[in-house]
């Protein structure tokens, strides 16, 4: 049997009953849909949280106090001497250093006026919106003071700011923070959400005064930015060099953003495929259905199919034709599904663009080569029945 005629047989088999084959195609194409759909959404999460870490800058080493091992987390106070401010200010010659950061957060009770509330605090060394990328709408930063005795300066992120003095200036306006006064000389640019956390309902403090707030020793962590004519091993070694002269032993814990991104993007792909693998559950029932017509038609052309033997049709032959016209609703229900998941996300795109929607070709590419097999599948077995059929038994139901 030539190519073309095996092909024309099987468009003809499909078309011969198209409500049945509708309904087989429907049941694919809502497998597929789902599978495309809930990968758009993990892919849509993974870009966007990939995006959010991403938007402080990609040259950053943390250090944090205490070394990861088996017995410890990092940031846990397991060493004997603590980070330090002056740890920090004494990594800022190394090379290719452009700002570092001391860090110390908590919450506090931050009053102005007879308004107050409970919010986020953040102690940080006066590079802090410049190492991070954030902008400042009113006034300034904290300025670069003594790093161990700053003075009492505070920047309100925006949502804190419009909580305590509404549409007024706050510049210049004395507030209290955990009980202390500073004045306000600045005043952030909104930033929004990063994993829950609201990057404008903080303020922003020295890192010294942060210490003295929660009654610390130790920094929470010292982030480094460093140019584009280092790259992270070597700015991690120079860096781990410079604390364990200092410390006597490595007794502190680096983390690169890059490798940061790079298991974050990792786990998130995992997830993806999961989530997927989940909704997949879903092509069982376009895989029975499949399995149901292509049966069906076992039993409708036992005569077509004794002709064919007959006329010298091999049971590989035979055998192909069906699985090919199981491939055919198969892949139709694929397209479909996958049409409609692209029609869906680009209107879901237009109507609510700020939803983590995204499409990645390669998964759909992977949910349709996933219909194909279910198609394979599903087609086997009446497949295997069709070619081992007996072409005079078969020729008796003509």
């Amino acid at each position: 049997m030539r190519v073309w005629d095996a092909m024309a047989w099987t468009i003809r088999a499909v078309s011969g009953n198209r409500q049945r084959s509708g309904l087989t195609v429907l049941g694919i194409a809502i497998g597929i849909a789902a599978v495309a759909a809930l990968t758009s959404v993990g892919e849509g999460l993974r870009l966007y949280v990939l995006e959010s870490f991403s938007q402080f800058g990609t040259r950053i080493i943390a250090v944090s106090p205490g070394k990861v091992t088996t017995q410890g987390m990092a940031g846990m106070l397991s060493s004997t001497k603590p980070l330090r401010i002056q740890d920090a200010e004494a990594l800022r010659d190394l090379p290719y250093v452009d700002a570092v950061v001391s860090v110390v957060s908590g919450t506090g009770r931050v009053e102005a006026g007879r308004m107050g509330r409970d919010t986020n605090v953040m102690g940080v060394s006066h590079q802090a919106a410049e190492a991070w990328q954030i902008a400042v709408a009113q006034g300034r930063f904290l300025p670069a003071d003594d790093p161990v005795s700053a003075r009492a300066y505070a920047v309100l992120g925006a949502k804190l700011k419009r909580e305590l003095f509404g549409a007024g200036s706050p510049l210049g306006k004395l507030i209290r923070v955990g009980g202390a006064r500073y004045r306000v000389v600045g005043v952030m640019e909104e930033k929004g959400q990063l994993l829950g956390f609201d990057l404008d309902d903080v303020v922003y403090i020295p890192a010294s005064r942060g210490l003295q707030l929660f009654n610390r020793e130790s920094l929470m962590e010292v982030d480094i930015i460093f140019d584009q004519r280092g790259n992270s091993a070597d700015m991690s070694q120079r860096i781990r060099e410079r604390l364990t002269q200092l410390h006597g032993r490595e007794d502190f814990t680096l983390f690169t953003q890059e490798d940061m991104l790079g298991s974050l993007d990792n786990i998130l792909r995992i997830l993806t495929l999961v989530v997927a693998a989940l909704g997949g559950i879903s092509l069982l029932v376009g895989g029975v259905g499949v399995l149901t017509i292509m049966t069906t038609a076992l039993q409708e052309r036992r005569a077509e199919i004794g002709l064919l033997a007959a006329l010298g049709c091999t049971a590989r032959q035979i055998m192909v034709l069906f699985l090919g016209e199981a491939v055919v609703l198969a892949v139709t229900g694929g397209l479909a599904g996958i049409t409609l998941v692209i029609v869906l996300v680009g209107g879901t795109k237009i109507i609510a663009p700020d939803l983590p929607l995204a499409i990645n070709p390669l998964y759909l590419l992977m949910a349709l080569m996933l219909s194909m097999v279910v198609g394979l599948l599903s087609g086997i077995a009446p497949a295997v029945r069709a070619a081992r059929l007996n072409p005079i038994e078969a020729l008796r139901d003509e």
